[in-house]
């Protein structure tokens, strides 16, 4: 009889899983072990860190928050080159936070996570390549911006020449000198169609809703100052403080429509100034909405890129896409050579297709079924010991994710030590301090610019309910994470 060989399948048990190395897995795995609890993975389905700030390598790819607020407190780099940083460098700085705090050999790369499931005492975390960890606690730190989101247009799939999404950019299609048309006119658009307008033979912009655009106050950052900071680290600390209480200002006018005014107008005026002796591409680009209502961009070449002679910009709706060209209502096909999609990201879809199983063999995908929610952004009500990283309800539209995260992992070392200190399984959160914590924060958003702006954003679902913004200021978030609230629990 022959020897069949027995498939062994991978596992590894340990105290914490964290799911994603971008920011937030990243500051999860070093507040983590620098609380003295080392047992942990962090399971990423690339190649190396980094998150959004990898997989986005479009031209002219970066943050729209500045360097120094946009970085951990906990790991200043006096080193950044520019007020705003480029992908480039924001990329290499988390590797550096990867060897600085000596994560290398915590990280399992090539696992993708398919599913996750609750035992009444342990997470089963299941990758694509059949590996299995079990882990008391489980981080989920992927963050809403790595799913891209392909328009349905008829025909996209029939296209004969390069068509890619901006963050899939593929750099083997070479745009010199041809015919390029981009979908969309978002946050990353704006920063690689100036790129793309230098080398293409023509480009054609398919808007479907102009955005509001500010000029981007970025500027190189001397060495002389770069050198300040390294020799006195509490200055770099100071300019981190003023650029957070900046920002933080700005929520005002986010939460009463009114008071946007004053920033409307600057971005007013940046329009008369770029497009006086052009009115007809002007119209085009002016929104109809209330500045804030959707997610408000920086740039200083965009709209300068827009009047080149080779740039059109096209607002009738796209119909079909045919094998040469973009075809739209008003019966136009558009030849082109290649298209890029910029149209953002599958933010809304939960844990973006993962199996996620609770208490009482619950599926997270029904709990969320008409929207995803949780406590303070961070805990599921049925899920114990689960903790979301920028999960519902956390984004920001003035100020930067990173202080959101940071907040967030202090909740979570409260909470581990929670449940250790009464020697516990795993803390749940109740439903009803849940379902009020949520009822409070759609309470809060309304009559803001985000729900009365006159727009349609990616930060409303289907129903028109908000899953995506805090309504307020970071510092009340701080606040409210910094230690948990036994009462909002229960202790499996």
């Amino acid at each position: 009889m022959e020897n069949v060989p027995v498939e062994t399948v991978d596992v590894q048990d340990v105290d914490v899983a964290i799911v994603g190395s971008g920011f937030a897995g990243l500051a999860a795995a070093v507040r983590l072990d620098g609380a003295g609890r080392r047992d942990l993975v962090v399971l990423e389905k690339g190649t190396s860190v980094g998150g959004t700030w990898r997989d986005n390598t479009y031209p002219g790819c970066a943050c729209d928050v500045q360097s120094h607020l946009y970085s951990f407190s906990f790991a200043p780099n006096p080193e950044w080159t520019r007020t705003f940083a480029r992908q480039p460098e924001i990329r290499a700085y988390l590797e550096s936070v990867v060897d600085r705090y000596r994560l290398r050999d915590r990280i399992r790369f090539g696992r993708e996570v398919v599913a996750c499931e609750w035992d009444g005492a342990r997470w089963t975390v299941t990758s694509a390549d059949g590996s299995v960890v079990r882990a008391r606690a489980v981080v989920w730190g992927t963050g809403p911006l790595h799913l891209p989101a392909t328009p349905d247009i008829p025909g996209l799939d029939e296209f004969t020449g390069p068509a890619f999404h901006s963050a899939r950019w593929d750099h083997d299609a070479d745009l010199a000198g041809k015919r390029v048309a981009v979908i969309g006119t978002g946050a990353s658009a704006i920063q690689f169609v100036p790129q793309v307008a230098k080398e293409a033979a023509s480009l054609t912009l398919f808007q479907r809703t102009a955005p509001w655009v500010l000029p981007k106050p970025d500027r190189p950052i001397p060495a002389v100052l770069r050198r300040l900071f390294w020799a006195v680290p509490a200055a770099q600390k100071l300019a981190r403080a003023l650029v957070w209480t900046r920002n933080e200002m700005l929520v005002a006018g986010f939460l009463k429509p009114s008071r946007m005014a004053v920033i409307e107008r600057v971005a007013r005026a940046y329009l008369d100034r770029t497009f006086a002796d052009r009115p007809d591409l002007k119209a085009k680009v002016t929104p109809d909405f209330t500045i804030g209502c959707k997610r408000i961009l920086m740039s200083n070449d965009y709209y300068a890129a827009l009047k080149a002679p080779h740039v059109d910009v096209v607002t009738e709706k796209i119909v079909r896409v045919t094998g040469t060209g973009v075809q739209t209502a008003d019966g136009v096909l558009h030849e082109v050579d290649a298209i890029v999609l910029g149209t953002g990201f599958r933010v809304g879809e939960g844990m973006g297709g993962v199996r996620v199983t609770g208490r009482d063999g619950v599926l997270l995908d029904d709990v969320w079924a008409d929207g995803p929610h949780a406590y303070l952004g961070t805990t599921v009500a049925g899920f114990p010991n689960l903790f979301l990283m920028i999960g519902p309800n956390t984004g920001l539209g003035h100020s930067s994710m990173v202080y959101m995260i940071e907040s967030q992992t202090s909740f979570l070392l409260d909470a581990l030590r929670h449940v250790d200190e009464h020697g516990a399984t795993a803390l749940d959160t109740r439903r009803d301090r849940q379902d009020a914590f949520n009822a409070e924060i759609q309470r809060r958003l309304e009559g803001s610019v985000w729900s009365s702006g006159g727009c349609r954003s990616w930060y409303l679902d289907e129903h028109g309910r908000n899953r995506t913004i805090w309504p307020g200021y970071t510092v009340d978030y701080r606040r409210r994470t910094r230690r948990i609230t036994p009462a909002d629990h229960e202790l499996v």
